[in-house]
């Protein structure tokens, strides 16, 4: 399995973030997790933390603040009511997240999509099909089908 440069760079911004922690607080972090974490992490990129701001202005990278929201339930946070709510507003945050994306790549919304820019499209391409020749893809065509396939199911449940 290899690790993303996107991931190794959160492991950069991550152990910076543990180096101005108090010692206290880093402890609490495993040393199998922190070696891991200097081991793995993307050595040519290097994030300085200013501890004269806040968390939110440190310009991080989103997979940087997951990994410190979990940290932060797993190791730091030690009052088992704020854990509580902690856990109950990253469920309600994933499942917000999972319907955005739900609506982003439903099937019956992409192809609604797909229809509308393909009409919004049929002027100018009657335009072009004067000058030029037009050949159908194959990526195109193997879409159709998929897309007639889908289509037929979806008449067929209807009935």
């Amino acid at each position: 399995m290899s690790i993303s440069l996107s991931t190794r760079q959160a492991y950069s911004e991550l152990d910076s973030v543990l180096d101005v922690l108090d010692e206290e607080d880093r402890n609490k972090i495993p040393i199998k997790l922190r070696q891991l974490l200097k081991r793995e992490k993307d050595h040519n990129y290097i994030k300085t933390i200013d501890i004269n701001k806040s968390i939110e202005e440190q310009n991080l990278k989103e997979e940087t603040l997951t990994l410190i929201a979990i940290l932060n339930l797993k190791y730091w946070c030690e009052d088992e009511g704020v854990k509580e709510k902690l856990k109950e507003r990253y469920f309600k945050n994933e499942e917000i997240y999972q319907k955005k994306l739900d609506e982003k790549y439903n099937l019956d919304n992409l192809f609604k999509r797909i229809n509308n820019e393909k009409n919004e499209n049929i002027t100018v391409e009657n335009a072009q099909k004067n000058l030029i020749e037009y050949k159908e893809s194959i990526i195109r065509k193997i879409f159709n089908k998929i897309k007639a396939f889908f289509i037929s199911i979806k008449k067929i449940k209807n009935k």
